[in-house]
Formats: C-alpha cells, sequence, structure tokens
C-alpha cells in the first residue's frame, strides 16, 4: 500500500499532473508526470513528497480486475517513489490491456514510461 503522505487524492491535482505534465505511453499504461514545483506560500524547510494517483477505468474489466490492477500499480509505484523529484504529482492510467498483463509486464512498462520522463529514454 502507498504510504498516506504519497496518495493523490483532490480532483485538482489529478487535473495538474494530466493537463500540465509531461506523458508517456506504453502498451499497458499511460503515465502522466507533473515535475515538482515548490509553492513559495507554504513555510517549511522539506519538499513536499511525491504524490502518486491511478486511474482504471471501465475498459480494463470488471470490479475485481480494476481493483487487482490498481494494487499491483501501487505496488509498483511505491517501489519507485524514490526516483521522483520531490513534489511531483504522477498519475497512472492503466489501458484494456492491462487487466490480463502479468506483474512483470505492468512493471517494464511502468519502469520504461518513467525512464522516459525523468530524462533517460529516447522519443
Amino acid at each position: 500500500m502507498l504510504p498516506t503522505e504519497n496518495r493523490l487524492r483532490r480532483r485538482e491535482d489529478f487535473a495538474t499532473a494530466v493537463r500540465r505534465g509531461r506523458r508517456a505511453g506504453r502498451p499497458l499504461l499511460v503515465v502522466h508526470l507533473s515535475s515538482g514545483s515548490t509553492d513559495p506560500h507554504v513555510t517549511g524547510e522539506s519538499a513536499p513528497p511525491p504524490r502518486a494517483g491511478f486511474v482504471v477505468s471501465k475498459a480494463v474489466g470488471g470490479a475485481v480486475v480494476r481493483t487487482a490492477v490498481k494494487r499491483r500499480l501501487r505496488h509498483l509505484v511505491r517501489e519507485r517513489l524514490a526516483q521522483l523529484p520531490p513534489g511531483s504529482l504522477v498519475v497512472v492510467r492503466a489501458l484494456p490491456g492491462s487487466g490480463d498483463a502479468e506483474h512483470a509486464q505492468l512493471a517494464r512498462d511502468l519502469d520504461a514510461a518513467l525512464q522516459r520522463l525523468l530524462g533517460g529514454g529516447a522519443r
């Protein structure tokens, strides 16, 4: 499970990541990343932690399949939080093929998308 401080909950945060962030698409998922920008009005010396949210539509499958995909993605993102810049917003949108995909396939697609967004891959 994702720690509370790393969860993306507000609609505005999802919208910010999707509309203003960069996007990397893979066969099983699309990752949106809005790099961390600190709010000058918030006092505090430490940078906010990266936060992640997930979008899994009914096109992926029934409720049981969608929940399983969300759990797998949460687990994968939790392992990769250290790679993300502080204050960044990440939205992982599962595509219809992710319902039938294995854990390793989801991990490969997530790694490839994050590598591209964080500057490690070419278009």
